[in-house]
């Protein structure tokens, strides 16, 4: 059975930090890409940041850049998400995803897609209280 199980979430003060965990389960990890994806209410899904676990290269949408870091344990099938400097308009359920993706990756196109995701997470909240 594959799951995507994220933790971490939480409130938070304005330029504090948190850092969300997704722990992954029921597929061969290395063959996936990972995305972080938020939604607010009201608002559209938005991809965050993404990942390759296969070569490693990231992809950190302009809102985000220079206070978020993906990275991904491959030993332990689990990507982390550091949100540092966090503002209220990050505020929002964080969601991780996975795509299928063994060889070619593309940051820019999976990071803005969420429709090509496979599996899903259930979601945690941020919240950022200024």
């Amino acid at each position: 059975e594959v799951q995507l199980v994220e933790s971490g979430g939480g409130l938070v003060q304005a330029g504090g930090s948190l850092r969300l965990s997704c722990a992954a389960a029921g597929f061969t990890f290395n063959d996936y890409a990972i995305g972080w994806f938020r939604q607010a209410p009201g608002k559209e899904r938005e991809g965050v940041s993404c990942i390759s676990t296969s070569d490693g290269s990231t992809y950190n949408t302009d809102s985000v850049k220079g206070r978020f870091t993906i990275s991904s344990d491959n030993a332990k099938s689990t990507v982390y998400l550091q949100m540092n400097s966090l503002k209220p308009e990050d505020t929002a359920v964080y969601y991780c995803a996975a795509v299928f993706a063994p060889t070619y990756y593309s940051g820019s196109y999976y990071c803005r897609n969420a429709f090509a995701y496979d599996y899903w997470g259930q979601g945690t909240q941020v919240t950022v209280s200024s």
